[in-house]
C-alpha cells in the first residue's frame, strides 16, 4: 500500500483471549468510524498477529502532522465514549507512536505487514534513511511484496489524554518504524532478515532497539467509507429488527 498523507499514529498493544471478541467489536463500529470522523484522519487499519499471539497492530494515516494535535482529535482523546472507557484498561504494552512519514512506496492495501521498531546510530539517521529509502523503493516490484514505508516518531508537546490516564499513563513509543507489504506471507516475512542482516543496516542502526513482528489484516475504514457507514444506535436498530 502507499501512506495517505504526511503523518501518521502508529500503536501496538496486546488483548487478553477473554476481551478479543468485544474489542475488535468495539474497535471496529465505534472506534474506527470515531477517528475517521476527525478532520486530517483519511484511514485506518488493523491488523493482527500472522504468528497467533495476542498482538494487534493499528495504523492511522493523517493528512497532515498537525493533526496529531488538532483541537478535534485532543477532544476526542479527552471525553472517550462510555464503551471506550471500558476496553481501553484492557490495552496492554500498548507503544503509541505519533509520526511523521518519511518515504512511502507502493500501491494499494496488502493483506500481510512486517513491522519492524529501530533506532539509527548516532550521527547515522541519514544513512539509515537512505539505506531504508532503497529497499523500500526496490521491494514494491518484487513478487509478493506490494510496498514499505518509513516513518519517524516526532511526539507533539501535549499533555497526557483522558484515554492514556484510563490506559494506567503514558505510552511506550517506538522511535523509528519500517513497515513491509505484501500479498504472500513467505515473501514479507523474508525481508525480515533480508533488512537485519546487511551489513549497511547494522552500520547505522542501534542493534539492541530493533523489534519485528509479522501481521495480517483484519480491518480497514477510510474517511469516505465513515461518512457512508451508519452511527453505532442505527446499527443496533436495525440489528433488532433483523
Amino acid at each position: 500500500m502507499a501512506m495517505h498523507g504526511k503523518a501518521a499514529i502508529a500503536m501496538w498493544w496486546d488483548i487478553s483471549p477473554g476481551w478479543r471478541a468485544e474489542f475488535e467489536d468495539w474497535h471496529t463500529h465505534e472506534h474506527f468510524p470515531e477517528r475517521m470522523g476527525i478532520p486530517g484522519f483519511l484511514r485506518g487499519s488493523r491488523w493482527t498477529s500472522a504468528r497467533g499471539g495476542t498482538g494487534f497492530f493499528v495504523l492511522y494515516e493523517l493528512d497532515a502532522y498537525p493533526t496529531l494535535a488538532s483541537p478535534a482529535y485532543l477532544e476526542r482523546l479527552n471525553h472517550p465514549t462510555p464503551w471506550s472507557t471500558k476496553l481501553m484498561p484492557q490495552h496492554r504494552n500498548m507503544i503509541r507512536s505519533q509520526c511523521r512519514v518519511l518515504e512511502s512506496t507502493g500501491s494499494g492495501l496488502a493483506r500481510y505487514a512486517l513491522t519492524i521498531r529501530l533506532s539509527p546510530r548516532t550521527g547515522a539517521q541519514d544513512d539509515l534513511r537512505a539505506c531504508l529509502r532503497a529497499h523500500a523503493r526496490t521491494v514494491a516490484a518484487l513478487p509478493g511484496l506490494s510496498g514499505a514505508h518509513l516513518l519517524m516518531t516526532d511526539t507533539p508537546p501535549v499533555s497526557a489524554t483522558t484515554e492514556q490516564r484510563i490506559r494506567g499513563g503514558r505510552d511506550g513509543a517506538a522511535d523509528w518504524i519500517y513497515i513491509v507489504t505484501g500479498y504472500a506471507i513467505n515473501a514479507v516475512a523474508a525481508c525480515d532478515g533480508e533488512i537485519l542482516n546487511t551489513q549497511e543496516f547494522q552500520a547505522c542502526s542501534e542493534r539492541a532497539s530493533i523489534w519485528s513482528e509479522l501481521y495480517c489484516l483484519s480491518h480497514t475504514l477510510s474517511a469516505p467509507e465513515a461518512r457512508d457507514e451508519p452511527a453505532p444506535q442505527a446499527r443496533d436498530s436495525l440489528a433488532s429488527r433483523g
